[in-house]
């Protein structure tokens, strides 16, 4: 089971900057070139999926449809602040030191931020645990998403 389609409640985006926008874009595509997606509750071979991602009452929402199938799940914001805030810290350090620090400075912050991305997506899938089963690769492109989306 996979997802087919993404929508972003555009009332719910924050006003990215160009390398959160480009990230997005690529999360975004990249997830429905590949990933598994299986809710809870969805018969074998039901789907795929379209998921819509908003913000409603300070929670993350992801709305799954498919064929015969609609289930909407909400997520609090709480458990994932300092990782978005942490998350965001890095990867300005990151888009800054591309402007003029040693390619070994850039490759360091560049680990850090991975690690800091792993650890929001496996805190996603966490969160996600018992509702939706992904993989690891899908949770990191959703964690980009949720980053796009989520400021604090």
């Amino acid at each position: 089971m996979r997802i087919a389609r993404i929508d972003i409640d555009e009332a719910s985006l924050s006003a990215p900057s160009d390398q959160v926008e480009h990230e997005r874009k690529v999360a975004m595509f990249d997830l429905i070139e590949k990933n598994s997606f299986v809710p809870e509750g969805a018969a074998e071979g039901q789907g795929p999926f379209d998921l819509r991602l908003a913000l409603e009452d300070n929670r993350l929402v992801f709305d799954i449809t498919g064929p015969d199938f609609a289930r909407k799940i909400m997520l609090s914001l709480a458990p994932f602040k300092t990782m978005l805030r942490d998350y965001r810290m890095i990867c300005e350090s990151y888009y800054e030191a591309l402007k003029n620090a040693t390619p070994a400075q850039i490759e360091s912050i560049d680990m850090g931020r991975r690690g800091v991305h792993n650890e929001g997506a496996e805190l996603l899938a966490e969160r996600l645990r018992g509702k939706v089963a992904i993989d690891h690769e899908t949770a990191r492109r959703l964690f980009t998403l949720v980053n796009a989306l989520v400021r604090i």
